[in-house]
Order: C-alpha cells, then structure tokens, then sequence
C-alpha cells in the first residue's frame, strides 16, 4: 500500500469510497467524478503503479472482474453499451498512480461522442443508489455463474 495513493487509501477505509463489490484481490467503485452516471472503478487492493507493472496472471484475474462488473453495469442500468478504459502514465492521462479499469456505461442519447467532456460530480447518496443497483446485479451474475459456466 502507498500511503498518498487515493485508491490505497480508500482500501484501508480511510478515505471514503462507495464500495460496489469486493473480492479479496479486487475492489469495485462508483466514481466520485463520472463521465455518465454509473461510472464504476475495478481496483487491484494490492498497488501498482501500472497495468504494466503487474504479473500477468494478476492482469487476468483483474479482466475477469471487470467483465463481471460490465455486465452488472449494462443490465442493471439498461446501457446500450459500455466503455471499458484503463490508462498507464500521465501521457495517458491516468491521473491516479494505481491500476484502475473504468467502466463507463454508454446511452444512444449520451454526449460523449469521441472526446471526453468535463467530468461531473455526483452526490454520495446517487452513488450509493447506482453502486445498490450495480451491486444487486453482481449477485445475481455470480449466483448464475455458480450454477453453470458462465
């Protein structure tokens, strides 16, 4: 853990983070600035700086989360669509030093139409009513995939 990273912080419950799902590698949020609302984080609890400073085998256990949680997104918020984005360096814009995979939920209707416009702040409650609905389906995605291949 890296004590002035943001993500590290919220993971040790010091700062606050509306929490979606946990496993005990991985932590799911709700963005405190989104681009649509539903914006949601996949988080390595352990840090790394980069995807690329990670071993392999924890990348993949860290897309299967965020296939899971896509799917939640999608269904429980009726998108059209989703945006899954990762960054590595400030040339890329990452602007949180830890790993992190955006799920962004995508409208027919939305205005992000190729560039990314200001990011909005949203309340703690919207929060914790989006990461509720996202969280609901979650469960029922896992319930489902216990009882089949998924």
């Amino acid at each position: 853990m890296a004590e002035d990273c943001t993500f590290c912080r919220i993971i040790l419950g010091v700062e606050l983070g509306v929490i979606v799902d946990e496993d005990e590698e991985h932590l799911v949020l709700i963005d405190k600035h989104p681009y649509n609302p539903g914006h949601t984080l996949v988080i390595p609890k352990k840090h790394y700086k980069t995807l690329l400073d990670m071993p392999r085998s924890e990348v993949g256990r860290l897309f299967e989360r965020v296939w899971l949680v896509a799917k939640a997104v999608v269904k429980a918020l009726e998108a059209d669509g989703v945006h899954i984005g990762q960054n590595n360096g400030r040339a890329a814009r990452q602007v949180i030093d830890h790993v992190h995979v955006h799920i962004i939920p995508r409208y027919y209707n939305d205005t992000l139409n190729g560039s990314w416009p200001v990011r909005k702040d949203i309340s703690v409650e919207e929060m914790r009513k989006l990461a509720d609905r996202i969280k609901q389906q979650i469960r029922a995605y896992k319930e489902g995939c216990a009882k089949s291949s998924c």
